[in-house]
C-alpha cells in the first residue's frame, strides 16, 4: 500500500469511547432519517418509472461537468441532516456535498461531513446502489460514521475504535470483517470513474492494466457503498481517484474498523487533485499497493 496521509487507525483518539459511541449513534440516526426521506422522495420527484436520465426540468441540474448531476433530493436531504444536527449538536461545524462548508477549526471540534447521496446518477436512473454517508470527524480523522444504503435499507456504522458493523431492515445485526483473500491474482477489484474526461482517460488506462491482475473489476457507482462492500467482505479491495471527504469520511472508517488497511488523502484536499483512495483486505494490501504503484496508479489524477 502507498502511505497513508490520513491515519484512520494508526493513531489513538482523546475521546472516552461512550462519546465516540454517542456520535455513532446520532450518525445513524442522521443517517437513516435522510435515507427515508430519499426513498420516499424518489417516486413523487421522477415518478414509477426506472430511468429517468433524460430528465431536464428543475429538479435536476448539473455541477462543474454537464455528466454530473444534483437533484432536488440530494438538496433536500442535506437540509434535513443539517436541521437535525442544529438541534442534536448545536454549533459543531457542517461540511456537505451540496450545501459547502470546511474542515478548518480547531482540531478539537468535532465536524460534521456529508453526502446526502452519494451515487446520484444512479438515484437519477433508479439503479439500487446509491447510499447517505454521515461522518464525524476530528483534526482531520474519521471518528464516528454511517453510510445508508437506501434501497436495501441496510445502515452500516462504525466508531473508532468500536468495531463495524451493518443492520438490515430485518433488524439483523453484522459485525463486520474484510474477506480473507491473500492474492491480488483472486481479489475482486472495485473502482470507480471521474466525470471529466482527462481524468477518466487516465483511469480507463489504469484499469486495462490491473484488470489482467486481478480475479475481476467491479464498478457500482457509489463510493461510500464501495468502502462498505470491502468492510463486509463483498469486495477485496477499492480504489479511485479524486474523492472529497464527503464520499470517503464514513466508509473509510468503516472499512478500517472492519480490519482494511487504507491509504487516504488529507481531509481537506479536494477532490479536484485528484489523489488515490485505497482500501484493502490485509492478507492483499501490500501486493495490491505495489501492483497500483508499478501501473502508475499511485500518482495524482488532477481534473482537468
Amino acid at each position: 500500500m502507498p502511505e497513508s496521509t490520513s491515519s484512520i487507525a494508526a493513531a489513538s483518539i482523546d475521546l472516552p469511547p461512550e462519546e465516540v459511541a454517542e456520535l455513532r449513534r446520532i450518525a445513524v440516526d442522521l443517517a437513516e432519517s435522510a435515507a427515508a426521506h430519499v426513498r420516499a422522495r424518489r417516486p413523487e420527484v421522477f415518478g414509477a418509472g426506472p430511468s429517468m436520465g433524460a430528465r431536464s426540468d428543475d429538479s435536476v441540474r448539473t455541477k462543474a461537468h454537464p455528466t454530473d448531476p444534483v437533484t432536488v433530493v440530494d438538496t433536500e436531504a442535506e437540509e434535513l441532516i443539517r436541521a437535525r444536527l442544529a438541534d442534536q449538536r448545536p454549533g459543531d461545524p457542517i461540511l456537505g456535498e451540496e450545501g459547502g462548508g470546511s474542515l478548518v477549526g480547531t482540531d478539537d471540534a468535532v465536524h460534521w461531513v456529508l453526502d446526502p447521496i452519494d451515487g446520484t446518477v444512479n438515484f437519477l436512473y433508479g439503479i439500487p446502489g446509491y447510499a447517505v454517508s454521515v461522518a464525524a470527524m476530528r483534526g482531520g480523522r474519521s471518528i464516528a460514521g454511517a453510510v445508508v444504503d437506501v434501497e436495501r435499507a441496510v445502515t452500516y456504522s462504525a466508531g473508532f475504535g468500536l468495531g463495524a458493523i451493518s443492520v438490515d431492515a430485518d433488524g439483523v445485526v453484522e459485525h463486520l470483517r474484510c474477506a480473507s483473500v491473500d492474492s491480488v491474482s483472486m481479489s475482486l477489484v472495485a473502482t470507480g470513474f471521474a466525470y471529466g474526461q482527462y481524468r477518466r482517460t487516465r483511469q480507463a488506462a489504469l484499469i486495462a492494466e490491473v484488470l489482467p491482475q486481478v480475479r475481476d473489476i467491479r464498478r457500482f457507482g457509489a463510493a461510500a457503498l464501495d468502502l462498505c462492500h470491502v468492510a463486509a467482505g463483498r469486495v477485496d479491495a477499492y480504489f479511485e481517484h479524486g474523492l472529497n471527504a464527503w464520499d470517503w469520511g464514513a466508509g473509510a472508517l468503516i472499512a478500517a474498523e472492519a480490519g482494511a488497511m487504507l491509504s487516504l488523502p488529507p481531509a481537506d484536499a479536494p477532490g479536484t487533485d485528484g489523489d488515490l483512495v485505497v482500501a484493502a483486505a490485509p492478507g492483499i494490501a501490500g501486493e495490491l499497493g505495489a501492483l497500483l504503484e508499478r501501473v502508475g496508479a499511485t500518482e495524482p489524477i488532477p481534473d482537468r
